[in-house]
């Protein structure tokens, strides 16, 4: 495993000398990367702890993912406050949150892509390795100080090293999370579970008792009908429940999984785990408690349902649950009260991802490194993704403005600013109006900042979170490029014809007693070639990197 430098001054040193150079951080050595002339605008004594701000005025462009929830204003106090605190201006280049993945493939392949390109998760960067059009970004790590020290002091690396393709590089800088973060889970009516006294379930076996004894006094409906499946059918559900029972669906599907016991990957689709998943989320649907059209319906008419009484349990998150499900249920039923479950245990345990501590965060193009402002560049991209004081302007904004802050992590929203119902009905908001706590920036970061905006009930929530054991990291088998395009051949036409059967399953649509004919159609469709491909990067990585 490489071994990050941790300490700020390697960068300062760095940057003081006559000639720059960036070191690598690949599993072959370090590879110098002459820096010497892409110096404007750079400080030469950056390091963790100093206030970033450019030599001389700088513009760099961005991909700016735009959610419909809080459009884009050119008039927000977020880009003003940057610039000033800076010396930078970001020019962001707007695109729809329903285009973007799209666009922003179509931007890198023409070559137009803006020098940043935000909200890229970790394993949207693979497709664009091979063609050279964004930076190795573990090459330029001695320019970000902040980066460094919080991978080392939260224990980072081996997620790092999730990241690394088969040249040993990363090419995505992700967010950062001190501790591991699960949000997603379940929300279910309080009010009906207390009025039929039932308990907290602790697994899924619970859930389902629970869904039962609902149906049984409301038997006319489905005690759940659930959301987010306007991209991946089933996609929240089918990934925590599966990643309970020791497999990967949903949102989280990927063809293979590791099994410890054979020290090999395993096709996913057709493993013990997964086939014991499918029976269960087959249950629910088989017994009515779960709604078919779970799978298909878009999120309005999922929260139509629930916030009218119709249903009982939905898929949530902490947002969904304030900004969704608590109000407008309240204002249609009665005495109706709404809370996010612990998530339930599984087979596996009571568990939950340690990718968690990895977030969305950007690529770069490469393009920017042959720019005179590259240096300059990385260190404003380390401060406001990376460094505490970023981070925190872009989560809560300015002090005096939209927060006050009492003590260390103590932070009061204004009170006439509202961010996830924290001053309902104030006539601001931290997002709409202000620009602050969007999606491009605000991810990653300390618990302490991290939880700053959670109400006491999440704060709860997040507590029994951090008691459930993590499951391990599995090992990393980054392609070659060769095999990067057999796995390609394979990968979409495998996961399409899981997912398909995987809901035929779960539907009723296909009798699980025709489960060994599945197994031998899934392989047919060249699951063992994939196998052999992902099980052969394993290893060679595996030597390479220790």
């Amino acid at each position: 495993m490489t071994r990050l430098k941790t300490m700020a001054a390697s960068a300062t040193a760095v940057l003081l000398a006559a000639s720059l150079v960036a070191c690598s951080g690949d599993g072959g050595g370090e590879e110098a990367v002459e820096l010497g002339d892409k110096q404007r605008g750079a400080m030469t004594d950056y390091a963790v702890g100093t206030q970033f701000t450019a030599t001389e005025p700088l513009t760099f462009a961005m991909l700016y993912n735009d959610h419909p929830n809080y459009p884009i204003k050119e008039d927000w106090l977020l880009w003003q406050e940057i610039t000033e605190r800076t010396g930078v201006t970001l020019e962001p280049t707007v695109v729809p949150l329903s285009d973007y993945s799209q666009k922003r493939s179509l931007l890198i392949g023409s070559g137009e892509a803006p020098l940043i390109m935000a909200k890229t998760y970790p394993g949207e960067e693979t497709p664009f390795v091979s063609s050279g059009a964004i930076l190795p970004v573990s090459d330029y790590l001695d320019l970000m100080p902040n980066f460094q020290a919080k991978v080392a002091e939260w224990g980072l690396e081996p997620n790092l090293e999730q990241l690394r393709q088969a040249d040993g590089k990363f090419y995505v800088l992700p967010g950062l999370h001190e501790n591991p973060w699960q949000d997603y889970t379940v929300a279910i009516r309080t009010d009906v579970m207390e009025d039929l006294g039932l308990e907290t379930p602790q697994t899924w076996e619970d859930f389902r008792d629970v869904l039962r004894a609902i149906k049984a006094e409301h038997p006319d409906g489905y005690p759940m009908s659930d959301r987010f499946s306007e991209t991946d059918p089933g996609g929240n559900l089918l990934n925590i429940v599966s990643m309970t029972y020791g497999t990967h669906a949903g949102w989280g599907y990927q063809n293979a999984q590791w099994d410890a016991d054979q020290n090999a990957y395993v096709t996913t689709g057709t493993s013990p785990e997964y086939k014991e998943f499918v029976t269960f989320m087959h249950s629910l649907v088989e017994e009515g408690l779960l709604d078919p059209e779970s799978f298909t319906q878009d999120d309005d008419t999922a929260i139509s349902k629930f916030v009218s009484g119709k249903s009982y349990a939905i898929s949530s998150n902490a947002q969904s649950l304030v900004n969704d499900y608590r109000g407008p249920l309240q204002d249609n039923v009665e005495g109706a009260t709404v809370a996010k479950l612990p998530l339930p245990a599984g087979p596996a345990g009571n568990v939950i991802s340690s990718g968690s501590k990895i977030e969305n965060g950007i690529m770069i193009s490469a393009a920017a490194a042959e720019r005179d402002d590259f240096v300059a560049m990385m260190q404003f991209i380390d401060w406001l993704w990376y460094s505490p004081e970023g981070l925190e302007l872009t989560k809560w904004g300015v002090e005096g403005v939209t927060y006050t802050k009492q003590g260390e992590g103590e932070y009061t929203l204004a009170e006439d600013v509202d961010y996830v119902g924290l001053n309902p009905g104030a006539p601001k908001h931290l997002q709409k109006d202000f620009g602050f706590a969007g999606g491009n920036f605000a991810y990653g970061g300390s618990t302490a900042l991290l939880q700053s905006t959670f109400s006491e009930e999440e704060l709860a929530f997040q507590a029994e979170m951090l008691k459930k054991d993590l499951l391990p990291l599995e090992p990393p088998y980054p392609f070659t490029d060769v095999e990067r395009e057999q796995a390609t051949l394979v990968e979409t036409p495998l996961e399409d014809f899981v997912t398909q059967q995987t809901l035929q399953f779960i539907l009723g649509q296909r009798d699980l007693a025709e489960w060994d004919a599945y197994v031998a159609e899934v392989e047919a469709k060249g699951a063992g070639q994939y196998l052999q491909l992902v099980n052969e990067a394993q290893q060679r990585f595996a030597e390479g990197n220790g």
